[in-house]
């Protein structure tokens, strides 16, 4: 059989412009051979659609999208993601389901057996799972498995806690299908996509059948989805990979039947993309689609001459265009000529436009209309923090007079620990690099000279001198990171074991780090919740990150 998947990159609540989506894919697989075309899950709205589901009038009018482009399905069959209302009096209110249309009508609907309600999911708050296994339909007499997303995240190698007591896979082996196909939308995170190669190919080793994966793409608010649908034949062979980060449509035949041999020889796969090129790829995307899916052109960054807010200039130049990035230097009487060079330098290697905005006299102006009131008080952070939110408020009103997006710049342990400004260098519409630590950041910028640059035909993309020089706000004469904390590589480890393993200070004081050391970073996260409540929407692409996927109160006591 031959199979269309269609990876397509949707928007939110887009109701026309991903019909035009649906549609144009299914014209042109048709046009390929296709026999039956499969889409990813919650194609038609988007995922994930969240608490538009409870306006009154957008399922209804989901359900009317889905009535208008099955009307324009032909004898090719479309398995496509929707959401379905829920006719029964009790339970929740719709389900999350697949439609399978033909010859101008929906023949059949599919719905969603198992409901995440972890990390970056809240299905249960508006789904009803499916009360029956899953559904199989009739395909010129071949028997196909339908499933959704979650419904094959049930293996115990991939997920140690059992939080199901119905397994979707299983309950399909039972009834053998010639095939079963998975529409998904599942948020990416690094070294996941080896995960659901796993998984894809043990459910189809363990069905007997060949597997169909279709996975969305593109990047809606926090979440990153990457695509890489894929195909795996019965014997658990991947027949076919598509793009990373990138929508794609593409024809793939396989052998169906109950442990049917391949039906082709299969050409050796592309290796998988090394973790830093998929870093890079993701926040491109995740970059590109914030901006562009909420109306914006252009983006603004702050340059400090420093390492983070580099990368992120870097980021949006391939995301958006280098005639598309406005970078503006904000030197203090403070800010040491290295910093300001280093800025320039950047721009010139990125080729975009360059300000330079001085904003001693500001920061001069505001201390002096606080001095009466700050009268016989030491010089203190207070001050400090008048130079990053006079930045913040220039870079507001540049944001708000271009229409530009203002990025910021603060990296996973910069903001972990509080080392950030509110209403300062936090300013701004999207926080880039936020799930990235500092660590990480290094090694991206030394990928990026190493990998990119060339590319270009430069030496270098991020000034050496950048990487090199040891790391400072520059809110002070001399001034370190190092001064008020470890080193990153040792901040990172801590950062990881007690934000997103969830280790207690004594786990890492075990673990061979100083009492004293865990001590004062721990206390900084806890104190610093307030902050990260308050920061821009960052790009998801660790399993764990700040925001969405992570609640934690501001006001608590427990001490670890």
């Amino acid at each position: 059989m031959r199979i269309g998947l269609a990876q397509l990159n949707t928007t939110v609540g887009d109701l026309p412009g991903n019909r035009r989506l649906i549609l144009d894919a299914y014209t042109m697989l048709v046009a390929q051979g296709a026999e039956l075309v499969v889409y990813p899950e919650l194609v038609i709205c988007g995922y994930p659609p969240r608490d538009l589901l409870f306006k009154r009038r957008f399922v209804p009018d989901i359900e009317a999208t889905l009535t208008d482009i099955a009307s324009q399905i032909g004898d090719v069959p479309a398995l496509i993601g929707t959401v379905e209302i829920n006719p029964a009096s009790e339970g929740r209110r719709f389900f999350n389901s697949a439609a399978f249309c033909q010859s101008g009508r929906v023949m059949g609907i599919a719905r969603k057996c198992l409901l995440p309600t972890y990390d970056v999911f809240d299905e249960d708050r508006y789904f009803e799972p499916a009360s029956t296994v899953p559904t199989i339909f009739t395909l010129n007499g071949l028997k196909i498995g339908v499933t959704i997303c979650e419904d094959i995240w049930t293996h115990p190698q991939f997920a140690p806690r059992n939080l199901y007591h119905f397994k979707p896979v299983q309950s399909l082996a039972d009834r053998q299908p010639d095939l079963m196909v998975n529409l998904s939308a599942s948020p990416w995170h690094h070294g996941k996509g080896h995960l659901r190669e796993q998984l894809v190919t043990n459910a189809a080793r363990h069905l007997g059948c060949p597997v169909v994966y279709v996975n969305s793409v593109g990047g809606n608010d926090e979440l990153i989805f990457d695509g890489r649908s894929l195909v795996s034949d019965s014997q658990g062979q991947i027949a076919a990979r598509l793009a990373p980060f990138s929508a794609e449509s593409r024809v793939v035949e396989i052998a169906t039947g109950h442990r049917a041999p391949i039906s082709q020889p299969v050409s050796p796969a592309t290796a998988p993309s090394a973790e830093l090129a998929d870093i890079h790829d993701a926040l491109v995307l995740g970059l590109r689609d914030y901006a562009h899916k909420s109306g914006f052109k252009k983006a603004l960054i702050a340059l400090s001459g420093g390492i983070d807010s580099a990368l992120v200039a870097a980021l949006a130049v391939e995301a958006l265009g280098a005639d598309n990035v406005i970078g503006v230097s904000l030197p203090s009487a403070i800010s040491s000529q290295h910093s300001r060079d280093d800025a320039r330098d950047l721009a010139r290697n990125l080729g975009i436009r360059f300000e330079t905005i001085a904003i001693a006299d500001t920061v001069t102006a505001a201390e002096t209309s606080l001095g009466p009131v700050f009268a016989g008080r030491p010089r203190d952070v207070t001050e400090e923090n008048i130079q990053a939110r006079v930045r913040g408020v220039v870079m507001m009103a540049l944001s708000n007079k271009f229409g530009a997006l203002l990025l910021t710049t603060g990296n996973k342990s910069e903001v972990a620990v509080g080392y950030c400004t509110l209403y300062g260098d936090m300013c701004g519409g999207l926080a880039v690099i936020s799930d990235l630590f500092k660590t990480q950041v290094y090694d991206l910028c030394r990928w990026i000279n190493s990998d990119l640059a060339p590319r270009t035909g430069r030496a270098e993309i991020i000034p050496v001198n950048t990487i090199e020089k040891p790391p400072s706000a520059e809110l002070r004469p001399n001034q370190v990171d190092q001064d008020s904390l470890p080193p990153y590589d040792v901040l990172d480890a801590i950062l990881k074991g007690y934000v997103e393993k969830g280790m207690s200070r004594s786990d890492l004081i075990e673990q061979g780090f100083a009492e004293a050391v865990v001590n004062d970073i721990a206390r900084k996260v806890d104190l610093n919740e307030y902050k990260r409540k308050q920061m821009a929407p960052g790009l998801k692409i660790t399993p764990l990150a700040f925001g969405v996927g992570r609640r934690i109160p501001i006001v608590q006591k427990y001490v670890s």
